[in-house]
């Protein structure tokens, strides 16, 4: 497929309430037709501390992902406090149509809101191929640490699903900027909106970069949209064949 239609909800996740974030967004997306609906970071419930509380011990959020999936025809994806075999983890689902899904754990977490005392890290970087795109997915603090995400052309786009703070904003956008550049992908950061239980406050911060920085999204009632385009992206890398020259580098766990 040549491109990819994007819808982002934005929203103002209410606080530690899964069953009316879930409705709200069913009720958002009723009438959307896209090819992926991409949901922030933790949006079953925020981004808690309380892991105990509010994790997921029967894949309730994926089953329902897979749901809603199913009846839109597209893409689902989004994070989600999870517990799996003794630990916790910001789980960041995505979800195909048929049903089949991959996951990816977070795995800078952080450490100014003691989220690493309470969840575990990812280990794996995850690209999710999907629609003939080849996506990475990455989770909010993972925008601050560029070797994680650097491309080796093994990807097109990169989605950043968050819980940015606005006190803090002006590094989001600038962040997410320059990964489009210097990886020469797409980039899609979803931010939320509105406050959540710590009386952190999120202003409209959601935006889709093309690779080369200029954004490429609109925002319509809480709905970012964005739509990729392959053959754009493959002339600029051609024209443009600045990951010839990048270095490489080993990540240790």
């Amino acid at each position: 497929m040549d491109s990819l239609k994007i819808a982002g909800l934005n929203f103002d996740i209410l606080w530690k309430d899964k069953n009316k974030n879930l409705i709200f967004i069913e009720e958002k997306v009723k009438n959307i037709s896209v090819d992926l609906i991409v949901l922030p970071e933790m949006f079953p419930t925020g981004f808690c501390m309380d892991a105990a509380e509010i994790a997921d011990r029967n894949e309730e959020t994926l089953h329902w992902m897979k749901d809603l999936a199913s009846s839109k025809n597209s893409g689902v994806c989004g994070s989600a406090s999870v517990f799996e075999n003794g630990n916790f983890y910001n789980r960041f689902y995505f979800v195909k149509p048929d049903g089949t899904f991959d996951y990816y754990d977070k795995r800078h977490l952080f450490s100014y809101s003691g989220e690493d005392k309470v969840y575990s890290p990812g280990k794996e970087r995850v690209i999710v191929e999907y629609k003939g795109w080849r996506i990475l997915l990455q989770v909010c603090y993972d925008l601050r640490f560029p070797v994680f995400s650097r491309n080796k052309n093994d990807y097109d786009a990169v989605f950043y699903v968050a819980n940015w703070p606005e006190t803090r904003v002006e590094a989001w956008k600038h962040l997410l900027k320059a990964r489009a550049i210097e990886n020469q992908s797409y980039v899609f950061g979803l931010n939320r909106i509105g406050t959540d239980g710590n009386n952190l406050t999120y202003t409209e911060s959601s935006y889709c970069y093309f690779a080369n920085g200029s954004e490429v999204s609109f925002v319509d009632n809480d709905i970012v949209s964005a739509e990729f385009n392959m053959d754009e992206l493959k002339k600029f890398r051609e024209k443009f064949q600045f990951l010839n020259d990048r270095d490489d580098f080993e990540i240790k766990h």
